[in-house]
């Protein structure tokens, strides 16, 4: 887990950590930080695990860690969260020690997590895209009644 943690020791990663905090001050919903992105890596971890799929746990941590640095530019210029975080992703990936081809998978993942044809996917893709969904639990959240997520998308159950 050696390049994960350069990823979280890397300057651009923790100051685009801190501008979606500070973005998120007055957020009322779900927030972007880090318990939300290391929920994300571990249930990736276990679905690929119940799933037995071959992905490294450094490409699946990477891409939780990344998914949503990017959330502070959607508030900033309207970015979307996906593409600005595969923007800022894409050097410190480089950076941290993984190389091109490591780096464009973890990319296309980031850049696919909100992207509902990829749910189904048995790769990094799909696996993002379920654990990030299956990372929030709308049904104890005191203001999930006001949240613009459909009810549809809306975890009110636990789901094994």
């Amino acid at each position: 887990m050696e390049r994960v943690n350069r990823i979280l020791a890397h300057p651009a990663y923790r100051e685009a950590v801190r501008k979606n905090k500070e973005a998120e001050q007055e957020r009322r919903y779900c927030h972007h930080d880090m318990a939300h992105f290391l929920d994300v890596a571990r249930i990736a971890m276990l679905l690929a695990a119940k799933e037995e799929l071959p992905v490294s746990e450094e490409s699946v941590y990477a891409a939780a860690l990344v998914h949503d640095m990017g959330r502070y530019r959607q508030y900033e210029d309207g970015t979307p969260h996906e593409r600005a975080s595969a923007e800022l992703a894409e050097e410190i990936l480089l950076q941290s020690g993984f190389d091109d081809k490591e780096t464009s998978v973890i990319i296309d993942a980031v850049r696919n997590h909100r992207n509902a044809e990829t749910a189904k996917e048995k790769s990094l893709r799909g696996l993002l895209y379920r654990a990030d969904k299956l990372s929030r639990a709308c049904f104890a959240c005191p203001v999930q009644e006001e949240c613009n997520w459909s009810a549809e998308k809306k975890n009110l159950r636990l789901i094994v």
